[in-house]
């Protein structure tokens, strides 16, 4: 739900002698706390529709967004503020429009006051009345100005689209045609001292004379009759279909609201280019207005513990089950993916789904589909998918399906927050892939957060001793709490360099066995090191740069998890990277043996792959989405786009 918009509030008074006496919060507790109570007196709300006219048909829609809204919130009155109708036509068309226009308000629970704007009286076509539809309007929607009172309060509605007395002309671009009638004004007048006991008053009308333009400088002669009478607080218009707010003058506030279905541009929302309306709280002393985008309120009765666990239940499973992958056939990645979803739920569910390629050299139909899927059921799409090898090691990317989830409830349609995934690709062994042309010896480059690879956990899974994980790497900077390659959550084993203190930690025998530098080492930025974890089955060490700073018994198998080996990170529970790494990641070796002679050192190239090797990720693309796998073809997948450097 978007945040309600504080547009104006003028301060109450804190008069305690205007208080009731009411007592003071009861309780059998002991407090020192004095607990402030609220203000009792009376107050009350009115809401401002803005246009609804000047957009597309389906802006009728938004009006009756609106309405179920203003329900929920539950006003004292609804107001408006001109251009009800689309207009600009003859009798037919026009009465056609109005019965709709009035069918959606009626809908409202409470009264609702119509203004006139241009849509609603200018005529277009032949056989055009003087008055062109101004008798319509007063016949089927009201008065074309008019008082009422509410609780102590005037509303008074105005008419800004008077011809011009001379020529007879309507258009609101002409100065000469927007000037108040002598029998408007005469009535204004009286009107204002017919409210003169009234607490406040306020003020409705369609054009915002005062913002200038081609308006002219009558309103300057309405504002000093409204600022006369003492107690008119604020004027409402539309008709810009923006919001605006001129502030304060001689005690009246001056708003014009956007729209409410009417032709909406919305260059900045947030900045009242937006879908809205005003809602107006009353007090004795004051009021103060808000704004609410349509569709902002939610009714709390209708989220019912049904559409709450359908709500939680897709968020959590509506994730694809995927079969198949392109494979390289010949030049060309070619294949096909099927995507398959499950409704968990008790209601239909609505999937949109968009395919973006990421990649021109990536073709995949149908770019678009459609599922509804019934409660307990399944359904899938298929999808061809092609690519060149063009650009293989540094452009390849993975097409992202993007999907937009609806679960339909009786009589009302529950969006979820969309989501993306990636559509999978399995690559074949190193040995297969086309030749890397102008090999260099290269290190992956993490320079912003979240930047990471992830290893499937299959390919770094051990359980028992002995194994060995080594690492070369080189520091931007050093954090609080920093992994650098990791799948730790309960179990499993990784390498951290918080603070620029380098740990090891494996958990074996049920428990973590962790060495560390601890303060006898303190790794520096800029500098590349060599890092060697080893586990035998009976002693966890850690080597820097080839020598042992920490050794600690451990006995046990290690606890294995399903989670992936985090290059450049650790890893929560959900499988997401943590505490991720700034700086240069070489290459990561896994091997099945615990022997620090067999490790690079810091200097060297990375180790070759020999018989105990178990995953091998030298690093050395500039880019796309994997990083390759030596041993098994257990290619990793970067995350973020990190970059890549080519080492001398």
């Amino acid at each position: 739900m978007l945040p309600a918009i504080l547009l104006a509030c003028l301060p109450f008074v804190d008069d305690p002698s205007a208080q009731e006496e009411r007592p003071d919060i009861e309780t059998d507790r002991p407090s020192k706390v004095q607990l402030a109570l609220p203000d009792a007196r009376e107050s009350f709300h009115f809401a401002i529709f803005g246009d609804r006219t000047g957009g597309p048909a389906e802006g009728i829609e938004v009006l009756k967004d609106a309405v179920a809204d203003v329900n929920l919130l539950d006003p004292d009155l609804v107001m408006t503020v001109g251009d009800l109708i689309n207009g600009y036509n003859q009798v037919p068309e026009w009465l056609e429009q109005m019965h709709e226009f009035k069918q959606v308000m009626n809908g409202l629970d409470m009264p609702w006051f119509p203004v006139a704007g241009n849509h609603d009286v200018y005529w277009r076509g032949p056989d055009r009345p003087d008055a062109e539809h101004e008798e319509d309007y007063e016949t089927h929607f009201g008065p074309l100005w008019y008082l009422f009172r509410h609780k102590g309060c005037a509303f008074i509605v105005l008419y800004t689209d008077e011809p011009n007395p001379e020529t007879g002309e309507r258009n609101f671009n002409k100065p000469e045609s927007q000037r108040m009638s002598p029998a408007q004004k005469a009535w204004l007048e009286g009107a204002l001292e017919s409210c003169s006991g009234d607490q406040h008053v306020f003020v409705f009308m369609h054009h915002p004379r005062w913002v200038g333009n081609n308006y002219g400088d009558d309103w300057e002669n309405v504002h000093r009759i409204l600022a006369r009478a003492g107690n008119v607080r604020a004027c409402f218009a539309g008709h810009i279909h923006h919001m605006r707010y001129d502030g304060v003058r001689d005690g009246i506030g001056y708003y014009t609201l956007a729209t409410v279905g009417g032709h909406q541009s919305g260059h900045a929302p947030r900045a009242g280019w937006l879908h809205q309306y005003h809602v107006v709280t009353v007090r004795e002393d004051g009021y103060s207005v808000v704004a609410y985008p349509v569709g902002a309120v939610l009714d709390p009765e209708a989220i019912t513990p049904e559409i709450s666990r359908a709500a939680e239940s897709l968020a959590r499973d509506l994730t694809p089950r995927f079969e198949g992958s392109p494979s390289i056939d010949g030049e060309r990645f070619s294949g096909e993916w099927i995507a398959t979803w499950t409704n968990p739920t008790d209601f239909p569910v609505e999937l949109d789904l968009h395919v973006d390629p990421r990649d021109w050299r990536w073709s995949v139909v149908p770019d678009h589909a459609n599922l509804r899927i019934e409660p307990g059921a399944s359904a899938s799409v298929r999808w061809r998918g092609s690519r060149s090898l063009m650009d293989f090691w540094s452009g390849l990317r993975l097409p992202r399906l993007q999907v937009a989830a609806d679960f339909l409830a009786e009589g009302a349609r529950w969006p979820l927050v969309d989501r993306e995934v990636a559509l999978p690709l399995e690559l074949p062994a190193l040995a297969e892939l086309p030749p890397q042309p102008n090999p260099a010896r290269r290190a992956l480059a993490l320079t912003r957060p979240g930047q990471h690879v992830r290893v499937p956990s299959a390919a770094a899974d051990v359980t028992e001793g002995p194994f060995c994980l080594e690492v070369r790497f080189k520091a931007d900077d050093f954090s609080d709490r920093q992994g650098l390659v990791a799948k730790t959550e309960g179990s499993a084993y990784g390498f951290f360099v918080s603070g620029g203190q380098p740990s090891f930690s494996v958990h074996a025998g049920g428990r973590y066995t962790t060495v560390s530098g601890e303060d006898r080492v303190a790794l520096e930025a800029d500098r590349w090191y060599h890092l060697a974890g080893t586990y035998d089955g009976e002693t966890v060490s850690l080597y820097l740069n080839g020598e042992l700073i920490d050794s600690e018994p451990a006995t046990g198998p290690v606890t294995s998890n399903a989670l992936p080996l985090i290059i450049g990170g650790d890893v929560d529970d959900g499988g997401r990277a943590v505490s991720t790494f700034a700086g240069q990641i070489d290459y990561v070796h896994l091997a099945r043996h615990a022997s620090i002679d067999r490790c690079a050192r810091v200097d060297g190239p990375a180790p070759a792959q020999d018989s105990d090797s178990q995953l091998l990720l030298q690093l050395d693309e500039e880019g796309g989405v994997f990083a390759i796998e030596a041993v098994a073809g257990a290619h990793g997948q970067r995350q973020g786009e990190p970059g890549a450097v080519t080492l001398p």
